[in-house]
C-alpha cells in the first residue's frame, strides 16, 4: 500500500502552473507599466480599460469587467479618473436606463494610438527575445487556458 503523499513537502510552487502563469504575467506587465505609468501617469486599470475601448469600441464598464476579467470597483475607478482627465466620455445606454456607455474622446483615441504603438513595439520585442517558435507555442497554450474558464468538465474538450 502507498504511502499518502504529504502535501506540505510535495508541494512545488515555484512549479504549480497557475503561480508560474501568475509570475510571467506580473513581469511582463511591469515591463510594459513604465510605459503607460512613466509617460501618461496612468494606472494598468487605467491602460486596460483604454485598450479595451480603444479596440472594441464603446461599451459598458460591466463588458470590460467581463471580457477583461478587472474587479468592477477598480474599473469605476478608472473610469471616474479617465473622464476627468477627458480621455472617456459616459452616456446613458438608450436599451438599459441604469447602464452607462463609455467611449473615449478624441484625446483617448489619440493616447491608445499612440500606447497601441508602444504596446505593438513591446510586444515585439517580447515575441523576439523569447524566440518566434515559442512565442506562437505560449500565445496558443495560453489561448487554451483561457478557454478553459468554463470548468473542470471544458477542460477536457478545450484540450
Amino acid at each position: 500500500m502507498a504511502e499518502p503523499l504529504n502535501a506540505a513537502q510535495d508541494f512545488d510552487l515555484e512549479g504549480f502552473l497557475p503561480y508560474l502563469l501568475n509570475q510571467a504575467a506580473e513581469v511582463t506587465s511591469q515591463s510594459f507599466q513604465t510605459v503607460y505609468r512613466r509617460d501618461h501617469g496612468m494606472t494598468r486599470t487605467q491602460w486596460r480599460v483604454l485598450a479595451n475601448l480603444g479596440k472594441f469600441g464603446a461599451m459598458s464598464a460591466t463588458e470590460i469587467c467581463r471580457i477583461s476579467h478587472m474587479d468592477k470597483t477598480k474599473v469605476s475607478r478608472a473610469v471616474a479618473a479617465m473622464e476627468a482627465q477627458g480621455l472617456l466620455l459616459r452616456a446613458p445606454d438608450k436599451d438599459d436606463r441604469r447602464a452607462e456607455v463609455l467611449s473615449l474622446t478624441t484625446d483617448g483615441r489619440r493616447l491608445f494610438g499612440a500606447l497601441g504603438a508602444k504596446a505593438i513595439a513591446f510586444d515585439h520585442d517580447l515575441r523576439q527575445r523569447l524566440g518566434s517558435e515559442q512565442a506562437a507555442l505560449l500565445a496558443d497554450a495560453l489561448r487554451r487556458l483561457i478557454a478553459l474558464q468554463d470548468g473542470p468538465g471544458a477542460a477536457k474538450d478545450a484540450l
